[in-house]
């Protein structure tokens, strides 16, 4: 008699594990006892379930051998049984081709490899940054829109103190204002590394001012903040009417730009700004994203109160130009002038 071959016996023990195993499965099912319930007539649990599980199944002991050998062999050993797709002379290939195709192989293996390149480049593009990190990559930042001088004194009011001829880039201090809507923009720019700022007063000193300041931070970013003034000391106020706001530290220069409502309710620490009230301007350093002592002793101030819906264009000179334009130093000029013209006596 002849043996089979390994191929052969490994696909006749797989046939025989799986027949094996459901018919011990469907005789342990049939080989349950269910009593029936004398009252209702359903069946009954067992009482005694260790006896119950103790019974075999009506099934000899060499039934067990071909499934424990499924068990042990795993589904590697029945994946090319002759009955299965692919397995055996004249049967199919994967994908339903025949074997022994070689143009279906080639076509199948070249399917595969383009997928998996398809797939790979999708992946690096689509989730993996420059350093190869899962995660993508942060949208750009808008750039900071420079302040237009231009309009200064037409759509908007602007303040200059500073050099003669000085814009938001050059002068010392710049401050502009227009009305939007129910909110009022500001811009502020300074010659400064530190924080600026514009306080409403009742009066042209400091002391119970309700100050907008843009403080630069050791971060990096431009913060605006809401101060009140108590005598000389300011005191940060945690609500904060400032919103759409945005800030640059550029050439030692720090620029924001925020809006604030014209009307807000009635508070100590905000001012109505459909009111009229004194401009104070100032700046100066910042320590760890705190402001400290402005720059000047005297900051400057407006010579009049400031309506937001009146727009101007007024220009202050620094102290270092201010020098020549005191009344005191023109008449000394006249008295020096004369006394050169005339001679001594």
């Amino acid at each position: 008699m002849r043996r089979p071959s390994g191929e052969a016996a490994g696909a006749g023990g797989c046939a025989a594990a799986r027949a094996a195993g459901g018919g011990l499965v469907a005789a342990a099912v049939r080989s349950r006892p269910r009593a029936r319930s004398p009252r209702s007539g359903r069946a009954a649990r067992p009482r005694d379930r260790s006896a119950a599980m103790a019974r075999p199944p009506g099934r000899s002991r060499g039934a067990w051998a071909p499934l424990l050998w499924l068990l042990l062999a795993g589904p590697a050993a029945c994946a090319a049984s002759p009955g299965d797709d692919g397995a055996g002379p004249g049967g199919r290939g994967p994908r339903g081709r025949v074997r022994g195709d070689a143009g279906a192989d080639e076509a199948v293996r070249r399917h595969d490899s383009s997928y998996g390149t398809f797939a790979g480049e999708f992946y690096d593009l689509r989730y993996l940054s420059e350093e190869g990190y899962p995660f993508p990559t942060a949208p750009p930042v808008d750039p900071f829109a420079k302040i237009k001088v231009d309009d200064c004194g037409k759509t908007k009011g602007c303040f200059r103190y500073g050099k003669p001829g000085c814009n938001a880039e050059t002068c010392d201090y710049f401050l502009s204002y227009r009305i939007i809507g129910a909110d009022v923009e500001f811009e502020l720019s300074a010659d400064t590394d530190g924080w600026v700022a514009v306080g409403f007063s009742s009066d042209r000193k400091m002391g119970g001012d309700d100050v907008m300041a843009c403080v630069h931070d050791d971060n990096g970013r431009v913060r605006i903040q809401h101060f009140y003034n108590v005598g000389q000391w300011a005191k940060e106020i945690q609500r904060n009417p400032a919103r759409d706001e945005e800030g640059v530290y550029e050439n030692n220069r720090v620029t924001c730009r925020f809006k604030r409502p014209v009307n807000v309710p009635r508070d100590e620490t905000i001012v109505d700004l459909h009111l009229s009230w004194y401009y104070l301007f100032a700046w100066g350093p910042a320590i760890q994203g705190s402001i400290t002592r402005h720059d000047i002793d005297s900051p400057p101030t407006s010579e009049r109160v400031v309506s937001i819906y009146k727009y101007e264009d007024i220009f202050m000179p620094s102290a270092a130009y201010q020098t020549f334009s005191s009344p005191f130093c023109l008449l000394l000029i006249v008295a020096l002038t004369f006394y050169l013209l005339m001679g001594t006596p």
